[in-house]
């Protein structure tokens, strides 16, 4: 079967919808506060928890003109490592946007983050292609992937030593324009697209080495509403649309064939992470309906048999919400407004998922 059309055009590629951002960019510091991250006008504004919750900003952390996007992730050391989308001066003149990566890391919570640099692109001056996606590993390497312009999926790794590696083609074709990054139990990066085939997984044999392609599974996907989870198991389970709105799951690790697992809410992108709930291993899925209003699903990790039911929360926003935990696992979420604000709540400590009210930052 072949993929569904993906729904309107990206931010990055000249439509007037909202950032959208992937990863962690509701982002825990070694010390337990979290940052959230959002790009705005150009650059990315960042807000900083405080004491009783409390969120001061937004401050700018800079960016030099990027495209409303923004790829977040953080390794085993709690630093955040952005990656956004910049146009270069280059083909200006005959009218062609080029773009390249820029990359920028905070050390610290409420610490200004270092200065951008550019990591270039897999077709040197090239057009937009797709938004990246960003992992580290369990030895602290960046791992970027982007989509090239032949329609396959091109990465660039950091070195052992510092630096970069040149960027390396992994080959495929008519990818999705979002992928997503997770890191396994055993610390490797994996990769996951869809393409006009179905779905298709990069894998490493080695720390830092190049990802492979697997050969593709046929199934029916909607690109652009892929997410992914490490399970406790330590392998990955994608979750996406199918192109009956169904939200389906697949654990290639685990054995797991793409599976329906509920209706969905929306047509829009998921959200997914692992949390605690009652004191047991939880996968917690998040999916806005038409109205943009929050849905939230929740079953026991790597359990998919028990089914997803949803719950909506909060107020209507912009795209699913960010999602991750506290020190001690309990969910925190974040989400952006229609006016450009910023919503966030918690879990409660409270039987069941129990949401503190959203706050506005």
């Amino acid at each position: 079967m072949v993929n569904r059309p993906q729904a309107p055009a990206d931010p990055a590629h000249g439509s007037p919808r909202a950032p959208r951002m992937h990863g962690d960019w509701l982002a825990r510091g070694t010390e337990g506060r979290f940052s959230v991250f959002v790009p705005r006008d150009g650059e990315v504004v960042r807000w900083t928890e405080g004491s009783g919750h409390r969120f001061t900003g937004p401050v700018e952390v800079g960016g030099g003109g990027l495209l409303p996007f923004l790829a977040v992730a953080q390794g085993p050391d709690r630093y955040v490592h952005l990656i956004g989308v910049r146009p270069t001066a280059t083909g200006a003149e005959a009218g062609e946007q080029h773009v390249e990566l820029v990359h920028s890391i905070q050390y610290q919570t409420g610490r200004p983050n270092v200065e951008w640099k550019s990591i270039g692109h897999s077709n040197n001056q090239a057009e937009w292609f797709g938004n990246p996606a960003v992992a580290v590993d369990a030895q602290g390497r960046v791992h970027v992937f982007v989509r090239n312009r032949g329609g396959g999926v091109s990465a660039r790794i950091q070195k052992d030593a510092g630096g970069w590696h040149p960027w390396w083609d992994l080959r495929g074709g008519r990818s999705d324009q979002n992928p997503v990054a997770a890191v396994t139990g055993k610390g490797l990066v994996e990769l996951y697209t869809s393409t006009d085939r179905g779905l298709r997984r990069y894998v490493q044999h080695d720390p830092g080495a190049k990802p492979v392609a697997e050969d593709p599974v046929p199934t029916s996907v909607v690109q652009g509403t892929l997410t992914a989870v490490t399970g406790p198991s330590g392998h990955v389970t994608l979750y996406y649309l199918d192109g009956q709105g169904r939200v389906c799951v697949w654990s290639p690790g685990r054995g797991l064939a793409p599976t329906p697992l509920a209706q969905g809410v929306g047509e829009g992108p998921l959200t997914a992470t692992g949390c605690l709930i009652d004191g047991y291993a939880c996968t917690l899925v998040a999916q806005c309906d038409p109205t943009g209003v929050v849905s939230l699903g929740a079953f026991m990790a790597e359990r998919e048999e028990m089914g997803l039911y949803w719950s909506p929360s909060g107020p209507p926003v912009l795209g699913p919400p960010a999602l991750t935990t506290d020190r001690d696992g309990a969910a925190v979420l974040a989400a952006l407004t229609p006016d450009g604000g910023v919503v966030v709540t918690r879990q409660k400590a409270e039987q069941g998922l129990a949401l503190a009210p959203w706050t506005r930052l």
